[in-house]
């Protein structure tokens, strides 16, 4: 059961009445259509400094029971920043804090072709900074009483070409990756092995969605969706399954799973290659 769009936009209206909230964007499956009665919904508060913590944990309470609670900003690490899981209305809805500045500066780095994937608890690979943008490209303004956020999702209709080409550039990991896994061959090392591989198709998704101008804005499904892209390398995704398949304590086995991982990487060169003429 799920928060319907009648109470969403209550809440929202509710929510930009909080000091410091600037705006309120549903994402997620909710935002792209993909949802299912039981995917979360995602709110995304968008605010500047300061952020009136207690009036938005009394409109939390309000909403869930007296047992709801908000992070202050930077609760849950520099980047997912904060927020709340709440339950309303028998369905999971997720506070998510946006700093909007520093969103803004996102946007304008994706322009300059400028990325970077930064340490955050819950994301194996790195929190890509510029699922910021992709955030809010993908999501739906339910609350922007200044008209800001609107705007901002405006300037992102078009892919940045620059973050596109960065993105195809970035595959320079992936050879290397490829390179340092198989020192871990003669010591048997399976979890370095593993680590190596699991950032290797993390590259190549990000690079497929790059090439093919599409938003990539977690590692949770990205190897489905970028096998999904037209002009992704053929059978991506039970490529990658084959891989991960092989990671065994015996040598031979890890050699299978670094040579299927390199032929990938180079399918995936040649594909974004394709994609972008």
């Amino acid at each position: 059961m799920s928060v319907t769009d009648a109470r969403l936009a209550e809440i929202a209206a509710e929510l930009a009445r909080v000091p410091g909230v600037v705006g309120v964007v549903l994402g997620g499956s909710r935002a792209r259509g993909t949802h299912t009665p039981e995917s979360d919904t995602d709110v995304g508060i968008y605010y500047r400094a300061p952020l009136d913590v207690d009036r938005l944990g009394a409109v939390a309470r309000a909403l869930a029971g007296p047992s709801a609670r908000v992070t202050e900003p930077g609760g849950w690490g520099p980047w997912v920043d904060g927020g709340g899981w709440l339950q309303v209305d028998g369905g999971a809805l997720d506070f998510i804090y946006r700093d909007l500045d520093r969103v803004r500066a996102v946007c304008a780095d994706v322009e300059q072709g400028h990325y970077a994937f930064h340490q955050q608890g819950g994301h194996p690979l790195g929190f890509a900074d510029h699922a910021y943008a992709g955030e809010l490209a993908l999501g739906r303004v339910l609350a922007d009483p200044t008209g800001e956020l609107g705007a901002l999702r405006d300037s992102l209709r078009t892919y940045p070409p620059a973050l596109s080409q960065a993105l195809i550039a970035g595959l320079w990991e992936a050879d290397f990756l490829v390179a340092i896994a198989r020192k871990g061959i003669p010591r048997v090392d399976t979890a370095f092995v593993a680590g190596c591989l699991f950032r290797l198709v993390g590259v190549c998704a990000h690079a497929l969605h790059g090439a093919a101008g599409r938003w990539l804005i977690n590692e949770k499904g990205a190897v489905a969706a970028s096998a999904a892209l037209p002009g992704a390398p053929e059978r991506f995704a039970e490529r990658v399954d084959r891989a991960y398949a092989a990671l065994e304590g015996d040598p031979l086995r890890l050699r299978l799973a670094i040579d299927i991982a390199a032929d990938l990487a180079l399918d995936t060169t040649d594909a974004c290659t394709m994609m972008v003429r």
